[in-house]
Order: C-alpha cells, then sequence, then structure tokens
C-alpha cells in the first residue's frame, strides 16, 4: 500500500494513528539530532520526523534524499509542539518508521515553490515540474470546478451535452483555419472547427433543444496574453426562444458561478447598447467599475482658432477625478504613452481643474476660464479634477481616448480584480465594411439573424442593419457572445449575397445547412462562453496561460515536447505533399 491519506488530510483527531504517505520531498532540514522532510502531493503538505536517536539508520538514510525525490513514508501521528496554522495538516507530524524511495529526481531547473525562481519559457519547457506549484494546482483546480458547476446548471434546466465532429469543412470566413490533409482522399483537406457553429444549428433542426458543450475550439491567428492556438468554449443553443430567454437562462448560469465560486452574488446585469459603448467607453467591451465616461465635445470646442479641434471630426474627453496636481512631467508621460503605436494619437490637451475652481490648461490661448470650465463640467469634471481630451477621426478618436480612460483607471487603481461588473452589449451591427476588399463581412458570423425591424434594410442599406446579437462583458473583458440565428433559407441566401458569395459559393460552402433548413427549421439562438477567459477572470489574472495544463506560447509554440515540428518524408508523401521554403517577409 503507497498510502493510507493524502499529504493535505490529517489533522489532530488522527494522532496516534499509524499511516503510510507517499509524495515528493518539498525540501529537508537536517537540526542534527533530529532531520525534518516536508512531504508534498497534490492534496497539501505533510511534516515528517526523522529521529537520530531512536532510529540514526533512518535519519541518515532521510539525510541523503534530494528534493522532489518520490518517497513513501510510514509512522505515527503526533502532535506538533511548534504548530503552523496556516496549512490545514500544520498540526500534526509524522514520526517516521519506514522509509521506502520510489524514485529520484535530478536538481530541478527552478524551485517549486509558489514564487518560482523560473521565468515562463523554462516553466513551459518543464511544465510538469510547473504544475506541482501551488498557483498552478489551484488554478486547475478552480477550471475543473467551473466545469463541473456549468454541467449540473445545465443539466438541471434540460440541456443535453452532445459532442460535435473536428475534422470538419474549411470555411472562407472569419480567422485563419489550422487544415489537416486527408491521406485517405488524396489533395483535399480537413478544418479544425473555429467552433461547432454550423453543428449546433443542425442540432436544433435534429429536435435537440437545449445543447450545450464544453469543447475545443482551434484558431490560426496571431496570439497574445489571452489567446491560445487552441481555446475552450462553453457553448450552447436552444430552440423556440428569442434573445430575452438567451440573456435571462445565461445571465443566471454566469451569476450561478460567481455564487458558488466567488461567494458573491452581482446582481442583475446591465444591459448598453454597443453605440452607447462605442460613444462613452471606446470599446463594445467596456469596463464599468468605474465611471470616467468619454464626453463628445465637438459643439464646445470647434470653431476656437486651434486647428486640431477645428479640423477633427470628433474631439472627446474623460475627467480623471483627483488628478488635478499632475505635474508637468506626468502630463508630458501621459502624451507620449498616447503617442506609442498601440495607441496612435498625435497628443493630448489637458485642463486641470483645480481644487480652488480656477482652471488651467495647455490651450489658455484658445479658450477663456469660462469655456474651460462649461468643457470640464461637459467632462462630468469636479474641482479637483484633470480633463483629458483628444481629437481626430471619430473611429481612432474614441478607440484612443478610451485606451486612456482605462491606462487612468489602472493607474488610479479604479480596476479592481476583486470587484466584478458584468453587463450585457446589445444591438451590434449586423455588417462592418472592409474598405481594403470593398466589401462587407459578417461582425459575429454569417448565421447572425437581423433584427426583425431591420430586415428590409438588408437589401437597401446594409451597414445599417443591427443585429439580434449580444456580448457578456465583465471587467472590460468579452466573456461570451451569441445571438438568434437565421432560420429562414431565403434570409440566409439574401445575407450570403450581401457577403458577396453567389448562390454557387454559398451550396458549396454552407449547402448542408441550407438544405437543413428546408425540413422544418425551429426559431433558435445561442451563446458561446470563452471558458478559458472565465476561468482566468475568476482567478484574478489576466492571462489564460496559466489556467490551461499545457499552453502554448505567443509563437503558438509547446516547449515542452517542441511542436509543431516536421514530419518525415513517408508521411508527407502519403498525404502528397511536398515541403516549400518559406517566403522572406
Amino acid at each position: 500500500m503507497y498510502r493510507t491519506h493524502t499529504c493535505g488530510e490529517l489533522t489532530i483527531n488522527n494522532v496516534n494513528q499509524s499511516v503510510t504517505l507517499s509524495g515528493w520531498l518539498q525540501r529537508s532540514r537536517d537540526l542534527g539530532g533530529l532531520t525534518f522532510i516536508d512531504l508534498r502531493d497534490r492534496y497539501g503538505i505533510t511534516q515528517i520526523v526523522f529521529n537520530m536517536e531512536t532510529n540514526a539508520l533512518l535519519c541518515n538514510e532521510a539525510r541523503k534524499l534530494g528534493r522532489e525525490f518520490v518517497i513513501s513514508i510510514s509512522g505515527i501521528v503526533a502532535e506538533r509542539s511548534s504548530k503552523n496554522l496556516k496549512i490545514p495538516t500544520g498540526e500534526i507530524e509524522i514520526i517516521a518508521q519506514k522509509l521506502t524511495v520510489l524514485n529520484q529526481s535530478v536538481i530541478p531547473p527552478f524551485t517549486i515553490e509558489d514564487q518560482s525562481d523560473g521565468g515562463d519559457e523554462l516553466r513551459m519547457k518543464y511544465r510538469y515540474l510547473d504544475l506541482r506549484r501551488n498557483p498552478l494546482k489551484n488554478n486547475l483546480q478552480l477550471r475543473h470546478n467551473l466545469s463541473i458547476f456549468t454541467r449540473n446548471y445545465l443539466n438541471d434546466l434540460g440541456f443535453m451535452e452532445i459532442e460535435t465532429p473536428y475534422l470538419i469543412k474549411s470555411t472562407p470566413e472569419g480567422a485563419r483555419d489550422f487544415v489537416v490533409p486527408s491521406r485517405m482522399n488524396p489533395n483535399q483537406f480537413y478544418a479544425l472547427p473555429q467552433s461547432p457553429q454550423t453543428f449546433k444549428q443542425i442540432l436544433m433542426v435534429a429536435g435537440y433543444d437545449r445543447y450545450f458543450q464544453i469543447v475545443r475550439c482551434f484558431r490560426d491567428e496571431d496570439l497574445r496574453a489571452d489567446r491560445q492556438p487552441e481555446f475552450t468554449q462553453i457553448d450552447c443553443e436552444m430552440s423556440f426562444v428569442e434573445q430575452e430567454d438567451i440573456l435571462n437562462i445565461f445571465e443566471g448560469l454566469t451569476r450561478h458561478l460567481f455564487v458558488k465560486v466567488k461567494d458573491t452574488d452581482p446582481g442583475i446585469f446591465p444591459r448598453m447598447t454597443f453605440a452607447d459603448a462605442m460613444k462613452y467607453y471606446g470599446c463594445d467591451k467596456p469596463d464599468i467599475r468605474f465611471d470616467m465616461r468619454i464626453a463628445d465635445l465637438n459643439e464646445l470646442t470647434q470653431n476656437s482658432g486651434f486647428t486640431v479641434f477645428d479640423n477633427a471630426e470628433l474631439v472627446a474627453g474623460i475627467a480623471v477625478p483627483g488628478c488635478s496636481e499632475y505635474t508637468r512631467k506626468e502630463l508630458d508621460a501621459l502624451t507620449e504613452w498616447v503617442k506609442r503605436p498601440q495607441i496612435g494619437a498625435t497628443g493630448l490637451v489637458y485642463i486641470k481643474y483645480n481644487a480652488d475652481q480656477t482652471l488651467k490648461s495647455s490651450v489658455d490661448k484658445f479658450f477663456d476660464p469660462v469655456s474651460l470650465k462649461q468643457i470640464a463640467e461637459a467632462c462630468g469634471g469636479q474641482p479637483g479634477d484633470l480633463v483629458l481630451i483628444m481629437a481626430g477621426k471619430e473611429n481612432r478618436t474614441r478607440k484612443a481616448i478610451g485606451e486612456l480612460r482605462l491606462e487612468m483607471g489602472n493607474k488610479l487603481g479604479l480596476r479592481n480584480p476583486d470587484v466584478f461588473a458584468p453587463l450585457w452589449v446589445v444591438d451590434f451591427p449586423l455588417l462592418e465594411w472592409d474598405e481594403e476588399t470593398n466589401r462587407f463581412y459578417a461582425m459575429h458570423h454569417p448565421f447572425t439573424s437581423p433584427k426583425p425591424e431591420d430586415e428590409t434594410l438588408l437589401a437597401t442599406d446594409p451597414g445599417k442593419v443591427r443585429a439580434n446579437a449580444y456580448d457578456l462583458v465583465i471587467n472590460g473583458v468579452e466573456v461570451g457572445g451569441g445571438s438568434i440565428r437565421i432560420h429562414n433559407k431565403q434570409l440566409q441566401r439574401e445575407m450570403f449575397s450581401v457577403l458577396g458569395f453567389t448562390d454557387e459559393e454559398a451550396q458549396h460552402q454552407f449547402g448542408f445547412l441550407l438544405n437543413a433548413f428546408e425540413y422544418g427549421a425551429p426559431p433558435h439562438g445561442g451563446i458561446a462562453f470563452g471558458f478559458d477567459r472565465l476561468c482566468s477572470l475568476f482567478g484574478g489574472s489576466e492571462s489564460i496561460r496559466d489556467f490551461i495544463a499545457f499552453p502554448k506560447n505567443n509563437s503558438g509554440r509547446d516547449m515542452m515536447i517542441d511542436s509543431p515540428s516536421t514530419i518525415n518524408a513517408m508521411q508527407l508523401d502519403e498525404l502528397y505533399l511536398e515541403l516549400k521554403t518559406p517566403k522572406s517577409n
């Protein structure tokens, strides 16, 4: 028997019991007459004591052990004289009677501690060691708990978990596909699914009116901290529903997860239109933990003689609370921050609304104190606040000042990860125009239904059509999104036509779905949550990597198994492929 108990379960109630534990040697301490070992497994740490006086041979064996040796210990549970109440087993220790080395270990390349000395790349290369650390273990436990709570909640509401294929057909819309060559079908390829979208719609046609799946998805796109080439979704679809039904059920799921995981109920989620999100926050995923809303200032600032404002499509500002005493050096640093390529602004104008109600600005030459006060108050400014203003092309300016708003929120500590502010963003545009290709693209995907009152605009003014779509945003992060789908074959064909598909192309790409619609497709809609993002949000981290057991790095590589890698010539021949030298940039 390798163990009678885990290293995290023994308490004062087990004193005098004979036990066997197995695990990894976390650390050892040689105090002359006594040697102490901390034995670790997934469940915790237990202190083991070896006594030179009572068993010198065993004590000497213990002193030869190295870090991360896998060992089994048998002994008697005793009450500790020096207790450690920070851990569940801190009131007891094991008086060792038998030691078995199950496996030795070389010295690890970094310390297996909560605060490790290993960098990201090193820890990813030795991920099996990194996963022994408590922070990673706790993150994966959180992920497991979220999946169980989700499954139980949806099961109680009559949802059925159904698996959909991983080898599917490539489609030209959306992000770039990962493709898989077919050996049995020469020169033909599968694609890995970016989502199970069409399959879950077909399940609705088949009569499975409440479907869900915690499913792996794949996108061959540029990566960053909150993106991976393979990721997990909580994917859901329902029949005979309208938008309100979807929002109510999945707001309920989200609140259920908050209660179970964070022991807090965020209450009813507010709703905001896409237009208002862009107007007041500069993005479609606003962080509403703090105010500092964007104000349009065109009427108060243009025709002033200040060319930057007079020639701008948009002049917009925010009032930063309590920052009127910012120094010139701090203001210059903010100006340089907005000029970075990631933000792309050309400059920044400020107004100091001082505590004594005097006003000082970088545009005093063009605006008198009365005008400056009007501008400050239009931004919601109060005495003691700093007003920051940007101007230029409308879309770029809204995005830039939205980023500045978030940066000031960070500086003022207003984006507390322990505070949660969810909301629904609704009424997205159905389509977005791309100047480069001179055509419309679906903002979500081509199966999203237009709002019924906007359907007639699809033929006459597609850019004004609003989508029957919705996103769930928490703390400035989009954690879920979905829509009511098109379930009418003719409307779906019209949508494909607006997107530039010929009838032949639509039939070739999506004929299976259009054909299914001929056999009685019910009204349906759904949503998908980014499960990795949800885990990182509940775990208080901006990165999803530490909530995934085996993540990829920013280049899409698995450092541990060194993937992707080349394959041999025989495999290439079987797949009718040949290697080509990559084109230089």
